[in-house]
């Protein structure tokens, strides 16, 4: 490259932002954060790089593969990286709360009316037409996963291993990832191909080049490891989130209800891999079947709510917390205690988000590369699509059917359709949804709000029972 080109791209770049001005940036990404970790992600890319110039196409790519490596919803964490990259630890925490908060104001509010009104006529029709889109929208989460992932043979053979597992074992869904994990780890330090996966960063090399933008290609200096600024962070954050847990254990003893949403959603934090769609296998699991918080009808409710408000999907969490403690309120008025439920849930879930970013973010250049990394990697997303497969069978078993049978063969157990009990309008409305979805390519919002409508209008004419 000449001096001239040089000068012209260093001329070229888009000017220092400061903090101030980036809130208003991170809260615009925020309210537009509609339909699931893909869209999102498209969102902060259409923002960020093309838009704003902020960040480079690799470094982007860079960044997000980084955040597939963790538990959690990926699109908040890249948020959270990008947002650290640019303004340190206070631009992380900006950027990540911000794309939270929308989404968990308007979940908080959707609760409220769904324990107060949900058994009006007319609000059930709503749900009822959501639940059917919700079916398609997940149908589709597994065919674009399974796209991306299940490139070769071993992943194929993975995925349907998982779902074997899952659906007919009912095994833990943690057991699964971490097993997933392993084998795609020993395969990758082995030197198979098994498991080697472009995975996002496969993408062409094109768009903005990290030299023409703010951040450029240079290393940052908070982006240096130090072990001193390491070991505190790990403090800090480990304190904001494991603190109030034990608080909790100690003053209310570990069968309160707050006390087990901390206890379960501190868990799910450490196990959220593949983003919520994957992880509601788990919660459907523990939530429903054993805690019995709510049922699966509501959980279903829970994942329209998150559909249909920006954010991230995983935010279905503070629906689950919010009904586990309005359900069991103890003392405190069951509104009181579902709010703070709810809120208990998505703090638990979310602070450790910005711990693996915090304390992880500077070591990244470390992971680019390994290959034993990018076979766990590869492996996990392969499990993934077996457990979202699960879910969706889940899910069209409880929409589309108004009673289940358990079967049990030894050490096979799983639900059965009574077939007898089909709901033909939940079946209709799915049908549609499904065309929409996947052979008009109509977008997700639309298709959720067609659906409700839909559901509304059944309502209307008196053909719900």
């Amino acid at each position: 490259m000449t001096t001239n080109t040089m000068d012209v791209g260093a001329r070229d770049r888009p000017r220092p932002v400061t903090l101030g001005q980036a809130f208003w940036v991170w809260l615009r990404i925020a309210l537009l954060s509609f339909g699931g970790p893909a869209g999102q992600i498209a969102v902060m890319h259409r923002i960020l790089v093309d838009e704003k110039r902020w960040i480079g196409e690799q470094r982007f790519l860079h960044a997000l593969n980084y955040c597939m490596l963790l538990p959690g919803p990926e699109a908040q964490q890249l948020a959270t990286y990008i947002g650290w990259l640019m303004h340190r630890t206070k631009g992380g925490v900006v950027a990540g709360v911000l794309f939270i908060l929308p989404g968990a104001a308007a979940i908080m509010a959707l609760n409220w009316v769904y324990v107060l009104y949900g058994r009006l006529g007319i609000v059930s029709a709503l749900f009822f037409g959501l639940k059917a889109a919700v079916l398609a929208v997940v149908l589709q989460a597994v065919t674009r996963i399974g796209a991306r992932a299940l490139r070769t043979t071993a992943t194929r053979l993975l995925a349907l291993a998982s779902f074997v597992l899952i659906f007919f074992f009912n095994a833990p869904f943690p057991l699964i990832v971490l097993g997933a994990g392993a084998v795609g780890w020993w395969s990758g330090r082995q030197g198979h191909a098994a498991f080697r996966s472009g995975g996002h960063g496969s993408s062409k090399q094109s768009g903005v080049a990290d030299a023409d933008t703010l951040l450029g290609e240079e290393l940052p200096a908070h982006a240096r490891p130090a072990r001193r600024e390491t070991i505190l962070t790990a403090l800090i954050w480990l304190a904001l989130w494991l603190i109030p847990v034990a608080a909790l254990l100690i003053a209310l003893g570990p069968d309160h209800v707050f006390s087990r949403i901390a206890t379960f959603f501190s868990t799910m934090a450490m196990v959220t891999f593949g983003g919520a769609y994957a992880v509601l296998a788990y919660v459907a699991q523990q939530a429903v079947e054993q805690n019995g918080w709510l049922s699966p009808s509501e959980m279903l409710d829970g994942l329209g709510m998150a559909e249909t408000t920006p954010g991230p999907l995983i935010m279905v969490l503070q629906f689950v917390g919010f009904l586990g403690a309005y359900r069991d309120p103890g003392a405190l008025s069951p509104l009181l205690a579902g709010t703070l439920g709810g809120l208990l849930a998505t703090w638990v879930t979310f602070v450790p988000c910005f711990l693996w970013i915090f304390l992880g973010a500077p070591f990244i250049e470390r992971l680019r590369g390994n290959v034993a990394v990018v076979g766990a990697l590869s492996a996990i997303t392969a499990a993934v699509v077996g457990v979202v497969l699960n879910l969706a069978v889940w899910f069209a078993l409880h929409t589309l059917f108004r009673e289940a049978a358990t079967l049990a063969v030894g050490p096979i157990h799983f639900d059965a359709p009574v077939i007898g009990s089909i709901d033909p309008w939940a079946t209709l409305l799915a049908g549609l949804a499904g065309v929409a979805v996947f052979r008009l390519r109509a977008n997700v919002i639309l298709t959720l709000v067609g659906t409700s409508a839909a559901g509304l209008a059944l309502h209307l004419l008196g053909l719900l029972g």
